[in-house]
């Protein structure tokens, strides 16, 4: 490397760092407007793009994730499988993969299988805004997680979570108990379970 990239290179490694965190901006019809600094759309409450997985194994139990505590926002609270943003102009299905690997150390066939929109306050400064696509897939891999990103995980039945975010609310994301009930309704429909 000659003098002149080295005093170069940081720069380059910084815009790419920056590129990464940022989501794309969207509007009510899930049009794109551009992009934005991660933590500026948390912080404004802007629309953005956002994906939430569902990794089930083939009991029908749905893998949790207990987020690190060092996260920017809702440290130690348990979550769905893994939950992201796609980077600016990246294909939200090849993010959900390449999310769902380097959070959880997963490789899992996965189907796009509806979508949300939700506002919800997740700090006293941070407010997660998003047009939400939930994954879902099974697989009964055995997580690997990044430790920077997963404080821990567990698999639990879908009758027991229920249970469990009407009487614990607090230990669990808003985003989780906010589309509980359609992945409900869908899980039911995968799993061929009728409602009783």
């Amino acid at each position: 490397m000659t003098i002149i990239e080295s005093i170069f290179a940081p720069r380059k490694i910084f815009c790419i760092i920056k590129m990464k965190e940022s989501v794309s901006l969207i509007d009510e019809n899930g049009q794109m407007l551009g992009s934005m600094d991660k933590m500026a759309a948390h912080r404004c409450g802007a629309l953005h793009l956002a994906f939430s997985i569902f990794i089930f194994n083939t009991k029908g139990e749905l893998l949790l994730q207990q987020r690190a505590p060092g996260k920017y926002h809702s440290g130690l609270l348990w979550t769905n499988t893994c939950c992201s943003h796609p980077y600016p102009g990246e294909n939200i299905n090849e993010a959900a993969y390449r999310r769902l690997q380097e959070e959880m150390g997963i490789h899992c066939i996965m189907d796009d299988i509806f979508n949300f929109t939700y506002k919800a306050s997740v700090s006293d400064s941070l407010i997660e805004h998003e047009l939400d696509h939930v994954f879902f897939g099974v697989s009964d891999e055995l997580p690997v997680p990044a430790l920077a990103e997963v404080n821990d995980f567990k698999y639990i039945n879908m009758e027991v979570l229920a249970r469990e975010l009407n009487l614990y609310p607090e230990q669990y994301t808003p985003w989780l108990s906010i589309c509980f009930d359609k992945v409900m309704e869908h899980y039911l429909k995968l799993f061929n379970y009728e409602i009783i």
